[in-house]
């Protein structure tokens, strides 16, 4: 019974309270926004580290303000509450990851992109290792043909949690500087050289 009561909690509750606190870290601290040109006329690939998640679906409405976008989230209940989360801030989801539902994730993703639905992808998640690009968003691109886009948030003063991404949650009444790439493809390259271009493009914007 108790068990029951936590996952409604975790799953019912939590992201509601979770995208307030998002709200208020976001409203709190002056902005300073470093982008392209607009871009509103194709569908890309959003790409960002697992770590750095929190202020991302903010930091994609600012930048695309008509876009619609669709993050890949896993299929267990931690995956349930982030979906629910990032809904809340104005991004859909979509079921599936590199440990579970792969082959959904990718066909629903695929299917978005064709759409002209931008889709969202951390290359590291949903387990690590920390910093490295796992196959999904490579094979994405390749049978897309759409663009990569990196995005970031740099905090001026942060909490960094204790666990495997070094998940940072930037502190209220700072500023916060939010980055996003010029657009960029992987067209014609094999698998490993693709991950360590999209690997370097993310790094370029770690400033």
């Amino acid at each position: 019974m108790k068990k029951k009561i936590l996952g409604f909690i975790q799953v019912n509750i939590l992201p509601f309270i979770l995208q307030l606190i998002v709200r208020f870290i976001y409203l709190t601290n002056k902005k300073r926004f470093h982008y392209p040109a607009p871009m509103d006329d194709e569908a890309f690939i959003l790409t960002m580290w697992h770590g750095d998640l929190l202020m991302q679906p903010l930091n994609y409405r600012k930048f695309k303000k008509n876009g619609t976008t669709k993050v890949i989230v896993s299929e267990h209940r931690d995956g349930e509450t982030i979906r629910k989360v990032v809904e809340y801030l104005g991004v859909g989801a979509l079921s599936g990851s590199s440990t579970r539902g792969g082959a959904k994730a990718l066909l629903g993703a695929i299917k978005s992109i064709r759409k002209g639905i931008d889709v969202a992808i951390t290359p590291d998640g949903p387990k690590g290792p920390i910093y490295e690009v796992a196959d999904g968003i490579v094979l994405i691109a390749q049978k897309t043909n759409a663009k990569i886009l990196s995005f970031y948030a740099k905090p001026s003063s942060s909490w960094q949690m204790k666990s495997w991404d070094k998940f940072v949650v930037p502190k209220p009444f700072g500023t916060i500087d939010f980055y996003v790439s010029e657009p960029f493809s992987i067209e014609g390259l094999n698998m490993e050289d693709a991950k360590e271009k999209i690997k370097n493009n993310m790094r370029k914007i770690d400033v």
